[in-house]
């Protein structure tokens, strides 16, 4: 009996000690998280009226868009948060406004049980959509503007849209019989001319009066996976915890309070979307195009002294194929941040861009699903091109096997995160892998010798072929070394011999001559026998969806891999 006393008095003993550590160590992590934001200037000294409305909106939005530029709005009003090819908008504004829209669409019956689709570019309409379904407590579907007609009309269909907000040039889409439920409402964000259709602007215009939710459930932000291999999926995003997410990110990345964000990556996209919840959280003006065009993008940087791009990494080599004398008129020394992500950042593409902007690059790796997983400095890059880098503080990664075993670093496995923002399941009730709490992110990888991660493909990339284990990004990086080359695709393709061969799809710069053979040989020093591509096809683009990646089963219709030469 006495044993039992001693031995149940050191359970509670080492029980009670566990519970001190946690404790401490969510402590510290707090302290450090106050003294990160505090040391970027998120959080500052301010007068005690602004404090009280400060917890007053917190208490009444939650930690939202809503919330960032309601707090915005009371820290600068005057300071711009969106600026775009109509203008800008104050944060006094737009925080006036979204409450005038949220009124408007509660007035055209819209609940906290209804779900908003929008399909729209970057714009400031975009934004103020978000926002203003925030304050209404109303989940947000974004749609990929390049998605067609008979795919919108399924997506909307599967997450059951009471309404869709979309820009008029989209309208002619949806016109196409089938492409859409006729009696859905629609409203126009973006208009060209007069229009008799509902508009964002004539429900703000219109709305005065009326009332909002004190405390509205929290929305959901539902954002769809690429679908480059298949039909997308709608994602439920988490509302961030607090503070700490936006922290994370800058342990890594160092974004300030009051940034210049040029945000060229589509905001319905993960990568984009996670850039407008970051300058909302750091009180950023947003900077915004509809459309990508390289030399208009450094146009922008210089006229509105941008601090930071967010973009993917097509983009970048967009930028770097411009000639010489078309970037040279224009000063881009105000960015500090040059943040790619969305698609994998090829080694060659960021050595050259450093080489040209300076050491300003960071490649972030996350997904739809994971948030992000680690962070590539210009530093990390400059060591090893095309790196994923390491996760920031507060993430937890493993490279795990088959049987969910640890592998050595240098060993290629299966990658797994853990976070504060893991995504919450697809809205079909789906979910991803997860192993002791930490989820699958579909990718291969290894850690290398400096404890950086390096990610090798998707898993479903991996091609056997001849009884080798082939990983086509290898490949892809050595073509991409060649001067001739502007862009490369390496994807696997049946074969009756060996089961599975290499198939390389080539982009040449302008006046570039090259045949396959050439490239054979010139990456054959660098590869071994089995990586080497056995079909090598010239293309004058690489197929892309609207965020910049490519899409494999495309490659294979526009053309058969075959030795074709230019």
């Amino acid at each position: 009996m006495a044993l039992w006393r001693r031995s149940a008095g050191r359970t509670r003993d080492v029980a009670a000690e566990m519970a001190a550590r946690a404790k401490a160590d969510r402590l510290s992590s707090s302290l450090h998280t106050l003294w990160l934001l505090a040391r970027q200037g998120v959080v500052r000294p301010m007068r005690p009226d602004k404090l009280v409305r400060i917890v007053f909106a917190w208490r009444r939005w939650g930690v939202t868009p809503a919330l960032g530029y309601a707090v915005a709005a009371i820290r600068h009003p005057d300071r711009p948060a969106v600026i775009d090819e109509r203008g800008a908008l104050s944060f006094l504004e737009l925080d006036q406004r979204t409450t005038r829209l949220a009124k408007g669409l509660r007035a055209r019956g819209i609940t906290d049980a209804s779900r908003i689709a929008v399909l729209c570019r970057n714009h400031h309409g975009l934004v103020e959509t978000i926002v203003a379904c925030g304050k209404l407590g109303v989940d947000v579907v974004l749609l990929n503007t390049g998605l067609r007609p008979q795919q919108v009309r399924t997506v909307l269909a599967e997450q059951q849209a009471d309404l869709l907000v979309t820009d008029v040039e989209f309208t002619e889409e949806l016109a196409e019989p089938d492409s859409a439920d006729p009696d859905l409402d629609v409203v126009l964000a973006w208009t060209e001319g007069t229009t008799r259709k509902a508009t964002l602007e004539h429900l703000i215009g219109s709305s005065t009066a009326g009332s909002l939710p004190r405390r509205p459930r929290h929305s959901r932000l539902i954002v769809l996976t690429s679908g480059t291999t298949g039909t997308p999926k709608g994602a439920r995003r988490p509302a961030p915890p607090g503070v700490g997410p936006a922290a994370t990110i800058m342990s890594r990345m160092p974004l300030r309070a009051g940034e210049r964000i040029l945000l060229a990556a589509p905001i319905f996209h993960t990568w984009g979307l996670a850039a407008f919840q970051l300058g909302s959280a750091i009180g950023a003006t947003l900077v915004l195009r509809r459309k990508f065009e390289p030399q208009q993008a450094l146009a922008a940087v210089q006229r509105h002294r941008a601090t930071a791009m967010f973009m993917v990494p097509v983009m970048l080599q967009r930028i770097l194929d411009l000639p010489q004398e078309a970037r040279a008129p224009y000063d881009t020394s105000s960015l500090r941040i040059v943040a790619a992500s969305g698609s994998a950042l090829p080694a060659d593409l960021a050595t050259r861009f450093q080489r040209v902007f300076g050491e300003v690059l960071y490649n972030f790796y996350g997904s739809t699903e994971a948030s992000w997983v680690s962070i590539a400095n210009p530093r990390d890059l400059a060591e090893s091109p095309g790196t994923a880098g390491r996760p920031p503080r507060g993430t937890s990664l493993k490279i795990l096997d088959e049987q969910g075993a640890q592998v050595r670093d240098g060993e290629t496995g299966r990658i797994f995160v853990s976070n504060d923002m893991l995504f919450e399941g697809y809205t079909s009730g789906a979910g991803k892998e997860v192993r002791s709490g930490m989820l699958s992110t579909g990718d291969l990888g290894r850690i290398d010798e400096a404890g950086r991660l390096q990610v090798v493909g998707r898993e479903d990339d991996m091609i056997v072929s001849g009884g080798e284990n082939v990983y086509p990004k290898d490949t892809e990086d050595a073509i991409a070394t060649l001067p001739e080359v502007s862009e490369v695709a390496v994807i696997g393709v049946d074969d009756s011999d060996f089961g599975q061969r290499l198939a390389a799809f080539v982009v040449l710069t302008e006046g570039a001559e090259l045949d396959s053979d050439t490239v054979r040989e010139r990456v054959r020093p660098t590869l071994p026998k089995f990586a080497l591509p056995r079909d090598v096809t010239f293309l004058a683009e690489l197929p892309r969806n609207a965020t910049g990646k490519v899409v494999p089963a495309r490659l294979l219709e526009e053309s058969e891999p075959t030795e074709t030469e230019r």
